[in-house]
């Protein structure tokens, strides 16, 4: 009878289970628990002023000030929150239609100009490309508080400051949107595709909304949402920009309650009131599209 001789891998403890081949190698106990623990950390960091924001919504000017703040104290909110929508004749909804104008035409048209210039750069040889893609990345390492002047200037020059256009206009432009464009069109675009839609007869502008478009759709989504959120956050361009009250965005409009605050002390109250409806489409959207936004981040940095 013959007699089967098992080798033993040096390099494998005695007693050691085989690890079936491609399985996941999980991480020791004490990693895990740090790990845990400063991902509850940080979920803290982020969660408590939000929790707190909640509770003062539903409180007035005197709860605020002279209870507990974490916890709630004759919580009233719908009253609360409808004395903020129609204080001084409903001008907080005023507000927050311009914001919503400026939010959404703005990160719409950024996000279509992006696709475009990021799809050009990406897919087409022509002289100066990347001379022209370095000044995109320069334009990502200028913060917008240092433009905001020479913009005031220069609108002012065209007659356009204290218009709906002084904010609008300058928040068209993302470079870090052109960016990402430009990396995920390189990476989702197969330049294959391309020439067999124009060996077809397609034309270029065809070829980019038919296709290039849909491909990079993870990272329009990305764009948008990002600059959305920098519009609706910005606060410095409408403080330049702007004069007249009825053009504020909520941001500009609720630093200009607290200014009236000490002789009005209800619009403390207002104040409060006023920041938690703000954050609530930015929790939306966020909801909504971060499927998209977690493709679009990791996507687009590793060809296939």
């Amino acid at each position: 009878m013959s007699r089967t001789t098992v080798r033993r891998d040096p390099a494998r403890p005695s007693g050691a289970a085989a690890r079936p081949p491609g399985a996941a190698t999980q991480a020791p106990l004490q990693y895990r628990i740090i790990t845990a623990s400063l991902l509850t950390l940080a979920a803290l960091y982020f969660l408590v002023p939000v929790y707190w924001l909640v509770v003062s919504a539903t409180k007035n000017s005197a709860d605020l000030f002279g209870t507990f703040g974490f916890w709630f104290a004759h919580p009233r909110p719908l009253e609360h929150l409808r004395d903020v929508l129609t204080y001084d004749h409903g001008v907080y909804v005023r507000w927050f239609a311009n914001s919503l104008l400026y939010a959404g035409i703005g990160a719409l048209a950024a996000t279509l100009l992006s696709a475009a210039a990021g799809y050009a750069l990406a897919k087409f040889a022509f002289p100066g490309r990347e001379a022209v893609f370095n000044l995109v990345l320069a334009g990502v390492l200028i913060p917008g508080t240092a433009l905001a002047l020479p913009l005031y200037f220069l609108f002012s020059s065209m007659g356009l400051a204290n218009t709906y256009w002084a904010v609008l206009l300058p928040s068209v432009v993302s470079p870090f949107g052109v960016y990402l464009c430009r990396i995920y069109a390189a990476a989702a675009v197969p330049d294959s595709l391309l020439e067999a839609a124009r060996i077809d007869g397609a034309g270029e502008a065809r070829i980019f909304a038919g296709l290039g478009l849909r491909l990079m759709t993870p990272a329009l989504v990305t764009v948008f949402l990002f600059q959305f959120v920098h519009i609706w956050n910005n606060y410095f361009l409408p403080l330049v920009m702007l004069s007249d009250a009825d053009l504020y965005p909520i941001q500009l409009g609720l630093t200009s309650w607290t200014g009236y605050a000490d002789r009005q002390p209800e619009l403390y109250q207002y104040t409060v009131g006023g920041a938690f409806l703000s954050v609530l489409p930015l929790m939306v959207l966020m909801t909504v599209l971060q499927r998209y936004w977690r493709t679009g981040l990791t996507e687009g940095s590793v060809k296939a």
